[in-house]
């Protein structure tokens, strides 16, 4: 079983970086910093301090000593894409997905993977918030990059199923998505029909959403929450848990609530 961790309550990208990476063990609680911010995703997952971090994270089970080589981050970062609550709504001209937050693989000295994930800092710069187990982010990009070039990759996080999109085309990158669409994908308008029958009364601000029931579309508070302003055009990220996608959800409360979710591989 991997657990991936996301920070669900919001207190700046800063509080979010810490209270994620305490969690994790990846940061003594007695000496917890934001991590640094960078002009660039990329530069942020190579400081020098989130790689000793990220060197904690993998030595937290033991099964790397913490002297090891450390770790390195491997290609560029890629932006990561959510199901949209506005296509799913079926607001006109809204793209199937929209992006949360930037990912980077890190490669630890034995082979195994971590996703950094960053998002915009208050000072407008780039700042790792969380590390999770595995490589997901990246290689769901690549994969749907070479099945359909230019296309949307994009995750629908309620039953954790990656996609990708490309004019009328939705096809499936793995097994959960092959589940919901069947292993030739489907069309946009199905795809869209399809969500907002599951989510369509679970939208931000609809009832279910406002009575803080489980799950929801995609989060367990009334609304989604934010980690730091967007810039540019990109949306903030929003920090949900997946308790209605696959997996057991457990909230702390750590300053800012957590979730780690465990899933099955």
């Amino acid at each position: 079983m991997n657990a991936r961790v996301r920070a669900l309550g919001a207190g700046g990208a800063g509080l979010l970086a810490v209270t994620v990476l305490v969690l994790l063990g990846a940061v003594p609680a007695d000496a917890a910093e934001p991590l640094p911010t960078a002009a660039t995703p990329e530069q942020a997952a190579a400081a020098p301090r989130t790689l000793d971090t990220v060197a904690r994270f993998f030595a937290r089970d033991g099964a790397l000593a913490r002297a090891a080589e450390r770790p390195r981050i491997e290609g560029a970062s890629v932006p990561v894409r959510m199901l949209s609550p506005d296509f799913v709504a079926g607001k006109p001209g809204a793209p199937v997905a929209r992006v949360e937050f930037h990912a980077s693989k890190a490669v630890a000295a034995d082979g195994r993977t971590a996703s950094l994930w960053t998002v915009r800092a208050a000072d407008g710069g780039w700042q790792v918030v969380n590390i999770a187990t595995g490589d997901d982010e990246v290689r769901y990009t690549e994969r749907g990059g070479r099945l359909l070039p230019g296309g949307t990759v994009f995750r629908e996080p309620q039953i954790d199923a990656w996609y990708v999109q490309k004019g009328m085309k939705v096809l499936p990158l793995d097994e959960d998505a092959v589940r919901a669409v069947g292993a030739e994908g489907t069309t946009l308008a199905a795809y869209r029909e399809r969500v907002t029958t599951a989510y369509g009364d679970k939208l931000p601000g609809s009832a279910y959403a406002r009575k803080g029931a489980a799950g929801g579309y995609g989060t367990g508070s009334p609304a989604p929450v934010t980690a730091a302003p967007a810039a540019h055009d990109e949306p903030a990220v929003t920090v949900a848990s997946t308790a209605a996608g696959a997996g057991a959800v457990l909230a702390l409360a750590l300053g800012a609530t957590a979730a780690i979710r465990r899933r099955a591989r």
